[in-house]
């Protein structure tokens, strides 16, 4: 029996026992996607659509070619990308996932990347936004606002590292590089006024297809969202995770780790904010719990691995040099957390107030996004549902 045909009688049957499980249990089925539509609707929303509608409007004004020839000389030579993937790195770094694989996607369909360097671009850009790391995992889950810059230093490590790593990835199609030279901010202005000549469109319109493209993606993720907070509920009820922890706990003893945080890691392989809430709330030693974290931060769950999975299938990409960096993440991640801990640990008291300082700051950011998220999300969806009205009455009256 090939693998086609058993990957297909393991989706019907993973489904079958899904759609069973809600019959079974229909309380905790419900009480699942609630509390995943609740995460969506107050935090995830807010915090990605902003970014997603500057993305889309950054790439239709030229600024993703602009930022593409400037920085063709760094990642030609490292990553073996255009240009244009320092962007999608940057963005990807400010805005969190799955923003790096949507932008790898929608910059794929419009020809600027080859199939295999979109999928290695994807394989390295997924990051946990800013917010998450400082204000929420080291601040609000370890009470250590000091901690914010181990973990985005190990994150960022660990995705450069899989980004060294990725560059081997595929075939290797002919390159232009790009020299320095004092031309090149010219040429980069210049090629920029022509992108936007090229598809000159409205500024209303652009920003209406922006908020519509923003949206659709945001309401896919809200689903995946709820499916694995409901499907990790089902699970929990029926005693599959306790069966996870256990072999996760023997796992951790034999490379020398608490076997108690077995049980608190295993809700962070599905959905990452709980797990690293778990795992901060253990009574592990710190160094532990910090190299765990880490690790689940590169991970960063089924749920959002799915998000960026459909995206990526979507644009025709493969999705499978994503899969490998997320487990090269962990790796990398995991260990630079480990030399950072000690490091810290070394360094000078100015070092942690500098740290304590930039966690306090993003902790003041992310205030007024926990107040008015909700708001946010509900003025937005009814931006979209009138845009897409306006839009269906001038089809209309176009047709008549």
């Amino acid at each position: 029996m090939n693998r086609s045909k058993i990957f297909t009688y393991f989706l019907a049957t993973g489904s079958v026992a899904t759609a069973f499980l809600m019959v079974r249990y229909p309380n905790v089925a419900i009480q699942g996607s609630i509390t995943g539509l609740d995460i969506w609707w107050d935090k995830v929303f807010p915090a990605l659509f902003p970014f997603f509608v500057l993305a889309e409007l950054m790439i239709g004004f030229g600024v993703v070619n602009f930022a593409g020839i400037l920085m063709e000389p760094v990642m030609r030579p490292i990553f073996r990308l255009p240009g244009i993937g320092g962007f999608v790195f940057m963005m990807g770094l400010v805005s969190g996932f799955p923003a790096g694989a949507r932008i790898t996607a929608q910059l794929y369909k419009e020809k600027k990347l080859s199939k295999s360097e979109a999928e290695r671009l994807a394989s390295f850009t997924n990051f946990s936004n800013p917010l998450f790391l400082f204000s929420v995992t080291a601040v609000e889950f370890f009470g250590q606002a000091s901690l914010g810059i181990l973990f985005a230093l190990a994150h960022y490590i660990g995705n450069i590292c899989v980004g060294l790593v990725m560059r081997f990835y595929g075939t290797h199609e002919d390159q232009q590089r790009s020299a320095f030279s004092h031309r090149l901010l010219t040429h980069a202005l210049e090629n920029m006024h022509q992108e936007r000549i090229a598809h000159k469109v409205p500024f209303g319109k652009k920003l209406g297809d922006a908020v519509i493209a923003s949206v659709n993606t945001l309401l896919a993720i809200g689903g995946y969202i709820a499916l694995f907070s409901m499907l990790y509920q089902l699970l929990l009820q029926i005693g599959a995770i306790s069966l996870l922890s256990s072999g996760m706990s023997a796992a951790l003893k034999a490379i020398g780790f608490t076997p108690e945080l077995g049980s608190a890691v295993i809700p962070g392989l599905f959905e990452l904010t709980i797990g690293d809430h778990s795992v901060a709330e253990s009574s592990a030693p710190l160094i532990e719990r910090v190299i765990l974290v880490s690790g689940l931060l590169g991970f960063c769950g089924f749920s959002i691995q799915a998000q960026a999975m459909s995206i990526l299938s979507q644009a025709g990409l493969s999705s499978k040099p994503f899969l490998i960096g997320r487990f090269l993440q962990m790796f990398f991640s995991s260990i630079a957390a480990f030399f950072l801990f000690h490091l810290f640990q070394m360094s000078s008291r100015s070092v942690t107030e500098t740290a304590f300082a930039v966690g306090s700051t993003f902790k003041q950011l992310s205030h007024p996004t926990l107040i008015y998220g909700p708001w946010i999300t509900f003025t937005s969806l009814m931006i979209f549902i009138l845009i897409l009205l306006r839009r269906t009455e001038k089809t209309k009256k176009s047709i008549k």
